[in-house]
């Protein structure tokens, strides 16, 4: 085992002799609270599937994490925690405990340095989910972080990215606040129809906004179809995802395990029938708590992370309103599935599970698990996976982005 600093170890074993790097980078936030002690674990992908630390890693984000040491699933969970540009040059990481995005530049080797002023406002309290569209920096500040949340309203806000990738406040009208206590949790953009999306998930809400120029006009929002909520299941929605090329929003019905399936229209307006999201219908999960969602880039499979199983589901979209689920896998070890995403040749699904649970022993259940993904879009966990976070009780990694730099 091999440690790195006080933020962790890894207990991967080492590639093989034979394994070569593959200019394909993993990056994961570590979210540890201290002040200053937030970073980023860099891996390069070898020829053989497993990872290997980038030299350096962890790299400073120059800002602070949030810590649960409750150990309860959901208040804190949240999506899309790191954002890499096109270019593959610029990552941006959230640092929720001190209000703040870091800009990293992306080394060559796969390093990460910060560039001039990083970190930068956030434009809110604790931001939480960044994406990033052109010159745009979409990011959600969600003021849930319970020890020391204040009255500052939770927000949607816009950030201008400058030619050399710092980031800039921009008017009034590019942040829209949403109500105390609903825990936004997502910003996710349809870039091709100028579209926001978010998902209130204490709230039960599902956010929709244009994006015009530089302002954020808010929408009706949606709740989720109560009809199949028992009293004790609360509708909660949390993992987002769009379909490449249709109209189609998934939606993680975490309390009751269905994926949940919506249309939407760039037309709004009280004149147009299909005004705000429009529900299709619900999928069956044989997990537990589906949480967090991709969709292949050919739109033909979709994945969920199961939070309460700590696995992967995969299913089949051949039609993409009616979800049939395909594979339930049950990842390494244990630990909570939570953020994942799907390397840009499908061929990969690099999956975090966390220790959101006093029934995990401490030194457990935060890890990097490596899938591999077979011609039927099903996945398999690698011989070498998992990696093993060493963190302190009740911080949990976060965030998952993938930089192919060949």
């Amino acid at each position: 085992m091999m440690s790195i600093g006080i933020a962790a170890a890894f207990a991967a074993a080492a590639p093989s002799l034979h394994a070569s790097g593959t200019g394909e980078f993993v990056y994961v936030e570590s979210n540890l609270k201290a002040t200053n002690a937030n970073s980023i674990f860099a891996f390069e992908r070898q020829s053989d599937g497993s990872l290997s630390p980038v030299p350096g890693s962890p790299f400073p984000t120059g800002g602070a994490g949030v810590q649960d040491t409750s150990l309860k699933l959901g208040p804190y969970d949240t999506d899309l925690n790191i954002a890499i540009n096109p270019a593959r040059t610029l990552l941006y990481a959230v640092n929720p405990g001190s209000d703040t995005i870091a800009a990293l530049a992306i080394q060559k080797n796969g390093s990460l340095k910060p560039i001039k002023g990083s970190p930068f406002p956030s434009g809110g309290t604790d931001p939480v989910s960044v994406s990033l569209v052109g010159d745009q920096l979409f990011v959600v500040n969600q003021n849930g972080d319970f020890p020391r949340a204040s009255n500052t309203l939770p927000n949607y806000t816009i950030l201008h990215v400058n030619a050399d990738g710092s980031l800039a406040r921009l008017g009034a009208n590019s942040s829209k606040g949403v109500a105390l206590g609903t825990s936004p949790s997502i910003a996710l953009v349809d870039p091709y129809r100028g579209l926001l999306f978010g998902a209130d998930f204490l709230g039960g809400l599902l956010q929709k906004f244009d994006i015009a120029g530089n302002q954020l006009v808010q929408r009706q929002t949606t709740a989720l179809p109560a009809y199949d909520y028992p009293a004790a299941a609360p509708p909660l929605p949390l993992g987002l995802a769009l379909h490449p090329t249709q109209p189609i929003l998934y939606v993680g019905f975490v309390t009751i395990n269905e994926l949940g399936v919506f249309t939407y229209d760039d037309l709004d307006g009280p004149s147009n029938p299909n005004w705000g999201l429009q529900f299709v219908g619900a999928a069956p999960n044989s997990g537990q708590a589906i949480c967090w969602i991709r969709v292949n880039h050919a739109g033909t499979r979709l994945y969920s992370s199961d939070t309460g199983t700590n696995s992967i589901s995969v299913y089949d979209l051949s039609n993409p309103l009616k979800p049939v689920q395909i594979q339930e896998l049950n990842m390494a070890g244990l630990g909570n599935a939570t953020q994942f995403e799907i390397s840009p040749d499908d061929a990969y699904i690099y999956a975090i599970s966390s220790r959101a649970s006093a029934t995990i022993p401490d030194g457990q259940g935060n890890a990097l698990h490596v899938l591999k993904v077979a011609d039927d879009g099903t996945v398999d966990e690698i011989a070498k996976s998992p990696i093993l976070f060493h963190l302190p009780d009740g911080v949990r990694p976060q965030g998952v982005a993938i930089a192919n730099l060949k």
